[in-house]
């Protein structure tokens, strides 16, 4: 099984405008392009001490050197531990620690990164070969080798607190020869696990990380991080962490890769008006924070209100798609736990009008088998129009009379301050109660929404675990993984459904070459025959990869047309594993207009 938490993207959950969003977007902007100024203009904290205990000193960022971004961070940063996915500051992977490869959704395709050569071309029946990048250095000055791969592959292999040990459960040994790495598995590979592990996991310094007790190699700070990537940490404080560019890094010489900036301060989010005003007046250059109303102003007549602001796609949806949401059940209590009834939950919503009520057109509805657009070579389009649930009050009603449900009321739950999902969950129970399903919404705590679904004590919840990947198999293992455990704190099969017949496709599509794509083909098939037969989850829709970029100081964003067609997020999970850092390198300044 790969890592489970941190990688999911992100659903950002600050207050909302309401209804009059246009309006007051404008009143936001208004009041942050008053303030002025820029966000990394006070005193920052010296990156050679603790958080906690920092040595406050001012520092001063030349604006026209320096791209600021935000959206991805929620608390003051403090780790640069890369094995510690839930609580790395931004950029941690991908601007410091790398992996072997990259992986484009938009293309569908693996990019050698650390590693050299296509990534399917290392199997050699039963073993895998890595060919590690010459020429690459840790930015202390010394070679990244073999011998610090097979370090960290064997790490992940003999510590079971390392995130990235389920990926390589498999794997017997790692063993280098110079520059060569051969992977050795227990039996038949875990083909797609180990392939997660090949573009998500970090590459680590054995000199560095082998003096680590291995107790703490998942939760030391690592306030000192020596990575091979194209930054190197400057500064920190409760409000930002400073990039330094790292002027050696081997990706300029070896693919012609530079940032054109000096420095990359990421800014600790604030209220939703405030990171548009900051975003507008251009104190944010890149915003991957949910701004709802971003439509209207992009939009709005003079071309989107005058701003320089850019989104991936010109028009609707605007935003790339990130990660699935879910209506999900508790299947293992009554009602929820009979199958019509669970189909006519399916038939009673429309994803559709959900999506465009709540998000007005910057996220889209969701495929009745809820894989993301990215995977949909994997979809059985036959399967989908022959049995994939559609908006139809008539047949909900027909399931819902088959079911036996009596009337009773159900509590649907989603945290308190999540204000999309909690104007979502309006729509839901009135569609729910249109066909005669009684809903009751509370909003607890997001601790207290976790414990709860953990534990199996809540009727119907919103969620969003299942994220991008390369395959539909993390997907479905979120659906049915088991065993169910008293307390699913793994994020797994949170909606309790107990089919083994299931489980076990989905471990023999982890056990198939991804070049076998016939047999993957065939199994992923029966899976999305089985996911309509019981709708043990029912997808509504694809939360955005939130993108919004301003081009007063740096132009040539990530976009749907040209070249730079590449991921537009930071978010752990995609910065360091996909192709964000493209778009970072296609980043140029914005030429000054003549006075």
């Amino acid at each position: 099984m790969r890592p489970t938490k941190g990688f999911t993207g992100r659903r950002w959950r600050a207050a909302r405008y309401g209804t009059a969003a246009l309006a007051v977007l404008t009143l936001g902007v208004t009041s942050a392009c008053s303030s002025g100024g820029s966000p990394s203009s006070g005193s920052t904290a010296s990156s050679s001490a603790p958080a906690s205990s920092a040595t406050v000193t001012t520092t001063q960022f030349p604006r026209d050197e320096t791209l600021y971004t935000s959206g991805s961070a929620y608390v003051a940063p403090s780790i640069w531990n890369p094995l510690d996915t839930g609580n790395f500051a931004t950029g941690t992977q991908g601007l410091i620690y790398e992996p072997l490869y990259l992986y484009d959704p938009i293309k569908k395709t693996y990019d050698s990164w650390l590693a050299t050569g296509a990534l399917n071309s290392g199997w050699k029946g039963d073993s895998y070969v890595i060919n590690v990048r010459s020429g690459v250095k840790w930015s202390n000055g010394t070679a990244l080798t073999g011998a610090d791969v097979a370090y960290s592959i064997n790490l992940a292999r003999q510590n079971a607190t390392d995130p990235y040990s389920t990926n390589v459960a498999t794997v017997a040994n790692a063993v280098a020869n110079g520059n060569t790495v051969t992977v050795t598995f227990k039996g038949t590979p875990g083909y797609t696990e180990f392939t997660d592990y090949l573009w998500r996991a970090p590459v680590l310094p054995e000199a560095v990380w082998s003096k680590i007790p291995a107790s703490q190699i998942a939760t030391f700070a690592n306030t000192h991080p020596i990575g091979t990537g194209p930054m190197t940490l400057d500064t920190y404080n409760a409000q930002e962490v400073a990039y330094q560019t790292q002027p050696n890094w081997w990706a300029t010489s070896a693919l012609g890769l530079s940032f054109k900036f000096k420095y990359l301060v990421d800014v600790v989010n604030g209220s939703n008006d405030q990171e548009l005003g900051q975003l507008t007046a251009g104190a944010i250059d890149w915003s991957n924070n949910f701004l709802p109303g971003i439509n209207q102003l992009m939009s709005a007549v003079g071309g989107n209100a005058g701003y320089t602001l850019k989104t991936f796609y010109s028009a609707a949806p605007y935003m790339l798609s990130a990660n699935t949401v879910w209506l999900e059940p508790n299947d293992s209590v009554a009602p929820m736990s009979n199958v019509n009834f669970r189909k006519a939950m399916a038939y009673a919503l429309n994803p559709t009008a959900i999506a465009q009520t709540v998000y007005g057109g910057i996220a889209a509805a969701a495929n009745p088998t809820g894989l993301l657009p990215g995977l949909s070579s994997f979809v059985n389009q036959g399967v989908v129009s022959a049995d994939g649930p559609t908006y139809n009050a008539a047949k909900a009603k027909q399931y819902l009379a088959a079911s036996g449900y009596h009337g009773q009321s159900i509590t649907l739950q989603v945290p308190e301050g999540w204000s999309d999902w909690m104007d979502a969950t309006t729509v839901i129970k009135d569609e729910l109660q249109a066909v005669g399903i009684n809903v009751d919404v509370i909003f607890p705590q997001s601790n207290t929404r976790t414990a709860n679904v953990d534990a199996g004590s809540y009727d119907l919840q919103l969620d969003n675990n299942a994220g991008a990947d390369s395959t539909p198999w993390s997907y479905y293992q979120r659906v049915y993984a088991l065993p169910i455990a008293k307390d699913q704190n793994s994020q797994l099969n949170w909606e309790r459904i107990s089919s083994p017949a299931d489980w076990s496709l989905v471990q023999q599509a982890a056990s198939v070459p991804l070049t076998d794509t016939s047999k993957l083909d065939s199994i992923y098939t029966q899976l999305e025959t089985d996911f309509f037969a019981q709708e043990p989850v029912i997808p509504l829709w694809y939360n955005g990869a939130w993108f919004q970029g301003n081009t007063s100081v740096w132009s040539d964003y990530p976009a749907s047309t040209g070249s730079d067609q590449n991921m537009p997020v930071m978010w752990a999970g995609y910065l360091g594993a996909m192709t964000t850092v493209y778009a970072l390198a296609d980043l140029t300044p914005t030429p000054k207009a003549a006075s």
